[in-house]
């Protein structure tokens, strides 16, 4: 007969990327994959000892049959006939009764395994610089710690236990058909191909249609994506394409189908033509045992004859899923070699080896003939130096990608300087352990993130510990305490995903309270009321002011009400300090910070006095 299920698995044959990119496997890889197994080598030991007895128990009521009929039914013992009946039973119970602790063993071992390895892959991602997370894409990203690490679990709970199994089946089967009679295997042996080659030109045929599929789902999968996510349907409905919409995905649907009824009907077909080759098989074992035995007197039994048949069927299985096992182990030696690939990265900040920690947490900072680039064909800044004292607050303004964000990602170390030193209390940034550091620095950026939560878990992200008071306190700071009291359930309303029930300028707000919860050394404002409206840049600077007022801060700012409030200006340009100093002085110089005041602050200015 043949194997459960009937035929060729979807994916059986390697795609053209997958033949492209086929890993190279070396004693190290392997050495690599297999020190995960280590830690549980006693389960692993106990597994195997279950494959082997269970694969060995699977085959004897194939063998008990012979003498079921031979010694029961045609030598007409009843006794002896229960009790063959009752051992093949007992038999079959046992293995598979076997068959369970060692799949619980397995999916055990298989869990605990990807459990480590996503626990050490997540670890590993928190310690890479930004620079790690603004180069890779980020589905990628995400595709490593699921996708990939779930194969991980797959390949060891199915492909390595399969490969012994069906190994062990088929060693066994051989050695039992050859000890039963010669010929009569070697018949058996000759007729295998028989099955295999069919099984293989299906396969390929099926595994054609299911790669069809496969890319016909991914368009239906990427206009459903587009088409009902909320920007996505809003584009919709505002270009009123409904209708072509619905044609796209009517059509991509309807292929879907066609591929799907094809590949249904050549699996058919495919059971037609296997169902025919595998009887060849016992067939001509009839034919040839018959033969020996009345022809040749040979010392052969009906029950023998059919043992050879059992047996014969028992090889189908192991055969082909061995024949075919190449394409799941290089399929499983690509995951491994993808995920080392991550986990081979290294780390870029790093803690120092004997962190120190500043005398005087005041919040100061020191640039000293800073350099930064991303790559060696990009530079980004250029011998940056400047000195912002403890309580005093700096404005850093300049054109679009002049290195602005950069420089203040360089104090809580998201990146490392390329040339020169930042100081922050008076130390290196490198040589403070990175937590304390980050510890002591607040940033309110642009893009506020805020979590699928309430206003409160997005609160408490910044202090855990944090009372009712200080909540109340921090949102009073920041001008956001009305908004909060107004909602029905106060600080335990929902944000939305990302905060989407909020105005831009309240989860601006609510970002600036949560970093007041903080309480950091070093304030920053990257650009914190930008894209807002009047009103609500009116309210966020209501609350920045104070703020600045009594701690050390850095503002980047594109807005003049912004910029003054600061003690001294900063301008940047080509990655270079280019100009400094105050408001009134730099518009009379008639440099790069004039130019910025003639065709942003002051139009912005004029704009919000129109308003």
């Amino acid at each position: 007969m043949p194997p459960r299920g009937g035929g060729p698995m979807r994916g059986q044959f390697l795609t053209e990327e997958e033949k492209a990119n086929r890993p190279k496997v070396t004693g190290a890889l392997l050495k690599r994959v297999f020190s995960y197994l280590t830690p549980y080598w006693a389960q692993l030991l106990l597994t195997l000892a279950c494959i082997a007895v269970s694969s060995v128990l699977s085959l004897l009521p194939s063998v008990l049959t012979g003498r079921i009929l031979d010694d029961g039914l045609i030598g007409r013992d009843l006794h002896m006939l229960i009790v063959l009946i009752l051992l093949s039973l007992g038999v079959t119970l046992g293995a598979n009764l076997i068959g369970v602790a060692e799949s619980y063993l397995n999916n055990w071992i298989a869990q605990h395994i990807t459990f480590d390895m996503r626990n050490s892959m997540y670890r590993h991602l928190q310690s890479m610089s930004q620079r790690f997370f603004t180069t890779n894409n980020q589905g990628d990203i995400i595709t490593r710690m699921t996708s990939d690490i779930d194969g991980v679990q797959r390949v060891i709970s199915s492909t390595f236990t399969t490969i012994l199994s069906n190994a062990i089946t088929l060693l066994a089967a051989l050695a039992l058909m050859y000890r039963e009679n010669w010929v009569l295997a070697t018949v058996g042996v000759l007729v295998v191909p028989l099955f295999v080659i069919p099984t293989r030109f299906a396969g390929k045929t099926r595994w054609e249609l299911t790669r069809e599929a496969q890319e016909c789902n991914d368009e239906i999968n990427g206009i459903l994506n587009e088409t009902l996510s909320v920007s996505g349907q809003l584009l919709v409905k505002i270009f009123g394409k409904e209708e072509h919409e619905y044609k796209k995905y009517e059509d991509a649907n309807r292929r879907m189908i066609r591929l799907n009824i094809r590949e249904s009907m050549a699996g058919r077909w495919f059971f037609v033509v296997i169902s025919t080759f595998s009887s060849v098989g016992p067939m001509l074992l009839y034919l040839v045992g018959g033969i020996l035995m009345m022809r040749y007197d040979a010392d052969l039994s009906v029950g023998d004859v059919t043992v050879m048949v059992a047996l014969l069927g028992r090889l189908y299985g192991p055969v082909n899923t061995l024949l075919n096992i190449q394409v799941e182990w290089i399929r499983s030696m690509a995951l491994f070699t993808r995920i080392f690939d991550y986990f081979d990265m290294p780390v870029e900040i790093k803690n120092p080896d004997r962190p120190l920690r500043p005398a005087h947490i005041d919040g100061s900072v020191a640039f000293h003939h800073v350099d930064f680039a991303y790559d060696p064909e990009r530079q980004i800044l250029r011998d940056v130096s400047f000195r912002l004292e403890a309580g005093r607050s700096v404005a850093i303004v300049g054109p679009s990608g002049s290195g602005k964000s950069t420089m203040i990602n360089l104090i809580p170390r998201l990146y490392d300087v390329t040339g020169g030193m930042v100081q922050f209390c008076g130390v290196d940034v490198r040589k403070q352990e990175l937590a304390a550091l980050r510890a002591r620095i607040g940033i309110v950026s642009q893009e506020t993130y805020l979590f699928n939560g309430t206003i409160r878990e997005n609160l408490l992200y910044a202090k855990p510990d944090a009372t009712e008071a200080e909540l109340v306190a921090a949102c009073d700071k920041a001008n956001i305490l009305d908004f909060i009291e107004k909602q029905e359930l106060g600080f335990d309303a929902m944000v939305g995903n990302r905060g989407l029930k909020l105005s831009g300028g309240e989860k601006q707000r609510l970002s600036i309270a949560r970093v007041l919860l903080k309480d950091p050394a070093l304030l920053i404002f990257d650009e914190a009321t930008a894209s807002l409206d009047s009103i609500s840049e009116s309210k966020i600077q209501e609350a920045i002011d104070p703020i600045i007022a009594s701690r050390t801060s850095i503002l980047i700012a594109h807005r003049l009400s912004t910029i003054l409030a600061a003690d001294e200006i900063l301008v940047v340009k080509d990655g270079r300090i280019v100009e400094r100093g105050q408001h009134a002085e730099l518009v009379k110089a008639g440099g790069v910070y004039t130019e910025l005041y003639e065709t942003q602050f002051k139009r912005a200015l004029e704009a919000e006095s129109v308003n």
